[in-house]
């Protein structure tokens, strides 16, 4: 869904911001450490991104925690990261809602541990009425799923004689997505200098800004966010117009 034009530059941050964070185990390999420090550093550096992202301004930030085909990786570094996910969330649930944060997640749940589950029940139910900065926390996600979860749910409607097939838009298939609701993102980001999307936000990513960094996530700092937006806000976006209309 094509968003409004903005063609001024602004001192204002993204609306949305939107992070693919790599690179933990390059910084643990790089200093000849276990994996799983990486990772513990990377849940630093998502701390900090999140004060950051309340203290200028940005309204809701998506984070990839952890991807659909991450279940690919070893069994033992799969049980660290979610172990990381059960102390962050248990860790940081009170201070996110002290500050007005509001946690959301998308994502499968059904490969989820019980108590996880449990726990994104909890902060979901916790943070609901909060309205500072929307907390995205893509845990078990895939785009591709997502969008064919979407075309289910569609189909469904239809076969229900809840739509009709010539009123499904951009907007109607928009709002069948997990982020329904949810402003496209603005910026996607991603550390350690890779550049591709990873199976995240395809739909949503149609009209977003890419900014590519070389800092590894464990590293990331509120002055990389910060420059990432000065990025931003040097790009013009046209959404398809031409420049001098």
């Amino acid at each position: 869904m094509q968003p409004a034009r903005n063609n001024t530059a602004e001192n204002q941050p993204p609306r949305h911001i939107a992070i693919i964070m790599d690179g933990n185990g390059r910084w643990a390999q790089a200093r000849n450490l276990p994996r799983v420090a990486g990772h513990q550093r990377g849940a630093a550096a998502v701390r900090r991104v999140v004060r950051a992202c309340r203290e200028l301004g940005v309204q809701y930030l998506t984070l990839y925690a952890f991807s659909s085909e991450n279940w690919k990786r070893p069994p033992g570094e799969v049980d660290d990261l979610m172990g990381l996910l059960r102390l962050y969330m248990r860790k940081e649930l009170s201070d996110l809602n002290k500050h007005n944060v509001r946690v959301r997640f998308i994502g499968e749940r059904t490969r989820l541990a019980e108590d996880i589950i449990a726990l994104i029940d909890e902060a979901e139910a916790l943070t609901r009425a909060n309205t500072g900065l929307t907390l995205i926390i893509a845990l078990n996600y895939g785009g591709q799923s997502e969008i064919v979860s979407a075309c289910r749910a569609i189909a469904r409607d239809v076969q229900a004689g809840r739509l009709k097939p010539e009123d499904i838009d951009e907007s109607v298939f928009a709002a069948h997505l997990q982020t329904g609701g949810i402003p496209d993102p603005d910026m996607i980001l991603r550390t350690s200098g890779e550049q591709r999307l990873s199976n995240f936000l395809l739909w949503q990513a149609a009209y977003a800004e890419f900014v590519f960094v070389d800092t590894l996530w464990p590293d990331f700092s509120r002055r990389n966010l910060e420059e990432a937006i000065c990025e931003f806000r040097r790009r013009e976006r046209r959404y398809g117009a031409r420049p001098d209309e």
